[in-house]
């Protein structure tokens, strides 16, 4: 698993430069992971960006990000693209593990003010299916997940995420915590 950490300031530059382009070139997204969980009042994050966008428009979207100077990357994994900017990771995720990134999950993003610039983000729902559903054995992220989950757990459906993640050991783990946390309360 591919780390990094990158000032919070860079984050914000490339967000803002990726929605543009993303938006100006009419490709439908939303903004996901830690930065979509800051933009709705959780804690800020030093990571990467992630994008969600249909498996038909992730080619489109990788080659819009290649016009304005991100360096392309296709990963081997087959679920994601990747463009850099610099040393700030930007993440096209288009098959996360057992979601759909269609029509339906992008209109459920709410519009909203990020760093100047309006654009969808993923609800936080959606980010924490998305989330618990790519916890594997070896990658097992629960103290980043609660830290983001607590400070926006108000603004979290935790029986619809139930329902989406019952499949997975993992997830049933994490609910395990927060129940016994009464963060899900």
């Amino acid at each position: 698993m591919e780390t990094t950490t990158t000032p919070f300031d860079q984050l914000l530059e490339t967000l803002k430069r990726a929605g543009a382009a993303l938006r100006d070139a009419e490709i439908p997204f939303a903004l996901g992971g830690g930065m979509a969980i800051w933009a709705q009042g959780g804690p800020e994050t030093e990571h990467d960006l992630d994008f969600f966008v249909k498996p038909a428009d992730a080619e489109r979207a990788l080659r819009v990000l290649a016009e304005i100077g991100f360096r392309p990357e296709k990963p081997p994994e087959g679920w994601l693209y990747k463009a850099w900017d610099g040393d700030v990771l930007v993440d096209l995720i288009f098959e996360p593990s057992g979601m759909e990134v269609d029509d339906r999950f992008l209109r459920r993003a709410k519009e909203l003010e990020v760093n100047a610039v309006r654009i969808p983000v993923a609800l936080p729902k959606d980010v924490l299916v998305s989330k618990l559903l790519a916890l594997r054995e070896h990658e097992l992220d629960y103290d980043r997940l609660l830290e983001l989950e607590r400070t926006v757990r108000e603004q979290i459906g935790w029986e619809d995420v139930r329902l989406r993640t019952a499949h997975s050991p993992y997830a049933k783990a994490f609910f395990t915590l927060v129940d016994e946390l009464g963060v899900s309360a």
